[in-house]
């Protein structure tokens, strides 16, 4: 899927979790008359509110967002299923003349709205439980290392903790006999940021570690561990994707007793961090992104003044 349909006269606002996407999303949305198409993988998901920071009742009630609640915690959703999706609701937002702001942190929704997208075979997902259970009886690393006999260059790209996407690029050579980097090269080609209005927010390194801290507190006071509780009841699970959400799998292995709440807060805000850093690792890789920092907590309306302007408008 290849097209300039999203990035033309598309606004995106993204960044690092615990940035303050969501107020300064609010705020642009409302500066600039526009509808906001949620970009976050974990947040399509039903009642799953607290551990993906979905924006509150409150703040949905504002002004409409979409993308929002559209599947099932034990449904799969793919990326081109997103896009589908975002195809659909950004033409019935510009049939109604208002502005679209896409906001969110998902890096590969980013990527694919802005450049398209290599669908390539549909998901065997006996082919992938075959090698996730074969990663977890692996020495560490050793996954990655047969990545790089067969995709140098795909491995170069894929950190070596990043099992799913190593196992997808596996996946992709084994059914089609070519390697995955072979087929995404004609959406490697970015665009100059000034043709484009993707801003990405940005905080110093440390304030962004106090902040995601407080996050993860503030959301396991909040009831995380109860909403995780309330999904998995009556026999109910967690699709593959859902169950490695951030804050999700950690409280999965705190509830059947595996840690204890001490060390499921610290595992959450360690991978959070983790997770964060490689949110600006991918930010940083796309020319199509403009910067703008943030220092302590600035009114959203004056950085949504500033992206505004950067814009534009």
């Amino acid at each position: 899927m290849s097209n300039d349909f999203f990035v033309q006269n598309s606004w995106f606002l993204t960044g690092a979790t615990a940035v303050g996407k969501t107020r300064v999303g609010l705020a642009l949305a409302e500066r600039l008359g526009a509808e906001i198409v949620s970009l976050d993988s974990m947040a399509i998901y039903r009642k799953m509110d607290i551990g993906t920071a979905k924006p509150s009742p409150v703040d949905q009630a504002r002004l409409p967002h979409h993308l929002l609640d559209i599947v099932d915690p034990s449904e799969e959703f793919s990326v081109a299923e997103y896009l589908k999706a975002a195809d659909q609701v950004v033409k019935s937002i510009r049939q109604r003349g208002r502005e679209v702001l896409f906001v969110g942190g998902t890096p590969m929704y980013l990527k694919c709205l802005l450049r398209g997208f290599f669908d390539g075979p549909a998901a065997n997902w006996e082919m992938r439980q075959q090698m996730e259970d074969e990663a977890k009886e692996l020495a560490p690393g050793l996954l990655h290392q047969r990545l790089e006999q067969i995709d140098p260059l795909a491995a170069s790209q894929i950190h070596a903790n990043d099992t799913r996407r190593i196992i997808r690029a596996l996946e992709v050579f084994r059914t089609t006999g070519q390697p995955i980097s072979h087929q995404q090269m004609e959406f490697e080609e970015g665009r100059p940021a000034e043709e484009c209005r993707v801003f990405v927010l940005r905080r110093d390194r440390e304030e962004q570690r106090q902040r995601i801290e407080t996050r993860v507190d503030r959301m396991l006071a909040a009831g995380l561990v109860d909403e995780v509780r309330q999904l998995t009841t009556d026999g109910k699970t967690l699709g593959r994707t859902a169950n490695q959400a951030v804050g999700y799998r950690e409280s999965l292995d705190h509830l059947s007793d595996a840690i204890n709440e001490q060390e499921m807060a610290e595992r959450i805000k360690a991978r959070t961090r983790r997770f964060a850093k490689r949110q600006g690792t991918w930010f940083r890789s796309l020319s199509e992104c403009r910067f703008v920092d943030l220092v302590g907590e600035e009114e959203a309306s004056g950085t949504a003044k500033r992206i505004a302007t950067l814009g534009g408008k």
